[in-house]
């Protein structure tokens, strides 16, 4: 019953020895009520002077334990005592009675609350004014005449016998009390909990840096308060070292996790946070010392991984933010350029005088049209990125935007003498998508298949339908992709180089538009690949289309690890499979 909030010992001894006596004291003036007021005033006042007694002493034991503060209630409770005293010894015939023996009661039990001098000094005090206060008593209670008994050796015997105990417990050597003075010196020696569990897991004790430490007191602990706390994942590791302990190992240790108190009323995400935890064999064979210290390398590494995301999220709006405005401002300019290179190559204004100037006209607008590729897909990747690209799903045939593509593509396929060929089967019928940002799939695909194919080789957009997904891929026989570039694909401005790719212009970001563009639409991509005998992407798309957003944000999905085909079959050249 003593209140949380007290830490020390000492004081912790003290209430509790003052709440004890509040709460035996009543029984004994009970007794004395019945033996001595009851001839005197009736049953009527013993029976309110028993109530009053109870009632009390039992209210101020209540107060203390649940404020923390003795001082005033055992000010109190000594000038409550000292008039009690006075009132049993006149009505017990005055100071030749034996009762007044009892006045001895009153230092003895001031002394062995307190534990101090003054404290004994304040209870004599006070049974000294009892005994100058029996020649008023008879004028201020209403007792009748008294007679000495020798009955009344009983009152001043039974508090003596009480008395015995304490002062053999106080002296005797039980009073080192060595299993709390250890748990003290250990607690002083290292910053953690230090705890005591039975057997099955029941904590009996738990040391006072729980207050500290787990911002609890230490009797919330108690029974299955720490297993009820323990991280439901890192539960089964603390009741296997449990077991291992019972079963005879001398120590274990282990890292888990264990819910603290909510720092804000606000909070509502549960507040875990890593402690490491040692179990060691105490000197009784059923009880394990438990030893919970907060573990600071997983608390730092957290604290810097929270540190990291957030300048990494940073860091990536102010990218977006960036990249979005430079591509709006470049795009006026190169408008004007391009514009303005047309009408001087039609010669709107008069023939060139060399025919170098048209050809130099001719290179700008090429220059200025590759530029202007360039900025539209970063702000199409910035657009994705920051979940403002807006897509308008609408149903239409999907043959008809890979003839769209083959007919773009042609001229660049014929110039490399490259087979550009199609495989629709006949149910690919109707897709629910955006039309543009399919038909910027197919352009991208296909460019890159044309690019990195040699001079002879062939590319092939085929599609079919399986269950509610449209599946649409770009096959190729160039290049491949080695291994250790599968990590790069779809990263922004990332392109695989080697000795042929470094012959090509680019910017990366076909095929990270490409993968933006396909999880908007809640698709899938996947990759095969083997150097030297071409590649292979295919998309799968929802047939009725993406599943409305209201709130969320599109982003970029991730793509997984490479996995490797033929590693799996045992053969190490396989072709490689890389899926989004």
């Amino acid at each position: 019953m003593v209140h949380p909030a007290i830490t020390g010992q000492d004081a912790r001894s003290r209430q509790r020895r003052f709440i004890g006596v509040m709460l035996a004291a009543p029984f004994f003036a009970a007794g004395a009520a019945v033996t001595l007021v009851t001839s005197g005033l009736g049953a009527a006042v013993t029976v309110a002077t028993i109530f009053a007694a109870f009632g009390l002493c039992w209210f101020a034991a209540l107060l203390v334990a649940a404020s923390g503060r003795m001082t005033l209630a055992a000010q109190v409770a000594l000038a409550m005592g000292g008039l009690a005293l006075a009132g049993v010894i006149a009505a017990a015939g005055g100071l030749a009675s034996p009762v007044a023996l009892l006045a001895a009661a009153l230092p003895f039990e001031a002394w062995w609350i307190g534990a101090s001098r003054r404290a004994a000094l304040w209870g004599a005090v006070s049974a000294l004014a009892a005994i100058l206060l029996q020649p008023f008593a008879g004028s201020v209670l209403p007792l009748g005449p008294a007679e000495i008994a020798a009955w009344h050796w009983l009152l001043p015997l039974a508090w003596a016998s009480t008395v015995i105990p304490r002062v053999t417990a106080l002296g005797g050597p039980a009073d080192a009390q060595p299993a709390p003075l250890a748990g003290d010196r250990l607690e002083d020696m290292i910053d953690a909990v230090v705890l005591r569990v039975a057997r099955h897991g029941e904590v009996l004790d738990a040391s006072a840096k729980a207050r500290t430490i787990l911002k609890l007191p230490p009797e919330l602990l108690f029974g299955t308060g720490l297993f009820d706390r323990v991280h439901l994942s890192d539960r089964v590791a603390y009741l296997s070292a449990l077991a291992d302990m019972r079963d005879g190992a001398l120590a274990r240790r282990l890292d888990l996790r264990v819910r603290l108190p909510q720092n804000g009323a606000g909070s509502t995400a549960d507040n875990y946070r890593p402690f490491c935890l040692e179990l060691m064999r105490g000197e009784q064979q059923d009880v394990f010392t438990l030893v919970l210290r907060e573990n600071d390398e997983v608390a730092a590494l957290r604290q810097e991984l929270a540190t990291a995301n957030e300048a990494a999220t940073s860091a990536e709006v102010a990218k977006g933010r960036f990249l979005a405005v430079v591509s709006h401002e470049l795009r006026t300019p190169l408008n004007a350029i391009i514009g303005f290179s047309d009408m001087l190559l039609h010669e709107m204004f008069g023939a060139f005088k060399d025919p170098r100037q048209k050809e130099y006209v001719g290179l700008v607008k090429d220059s200025g049209q590759h530029l202007l590729a360039v900025v539209t897909s970063i702000l199409d990747v910035s657009r994705i990125e920051a979940g403002a690209y807006a897509t308008e799903p609408e149903p239409f045939r999907f043959e008809e935007a890979v003839e769209m593509c083959r007919s773009m593509m042609r001229l660049q396929a014929e110039a490399k003498d490259i087979v550009l060929q199609t495989q629709i089967a006949p149910d690919a019928g109707e897709i629910n998508a955006d039309r543009r940002a399919v038909q910027q799939i197919l352009i991208n695909l296909v460019s890159n298949a044309i690019k990195f194919t040699p001079d002879g080789g062939n590319v092939v957009v085929g599609a079919k339908r399986i269950g509610s997904h449209l599946h649409f891929w770009v096959r190729d026989t160039g290049i491949g992709i080695a291994e250790e570039d599968f990590a790069n694909l779809g990263k922004p401005f990332m392109q695989i180089q080697n000795d042929y790719t470094r012959r090509f212009e680019g910017t990366g970001l076909g095929l990270s538009l490409v993968k933006g563009l396909v999880a908007l639409h809640e698709g899938t991509m996947s990759i095969e690949s083997m150097p030297g005998e071409g590649t292979t992407v295919t998309i799968s798309f929802p047939v009725n289309g993406p599943k409305k957003r209201s709130t969320e944000k599109a982003g970029v999905l991730p793509m997984p690890a490479a996995r490797t085909r033929g590693d799996a079959k045992g053969d190490r050249n396989g072709s490689l499979r890389k899926t989004a």
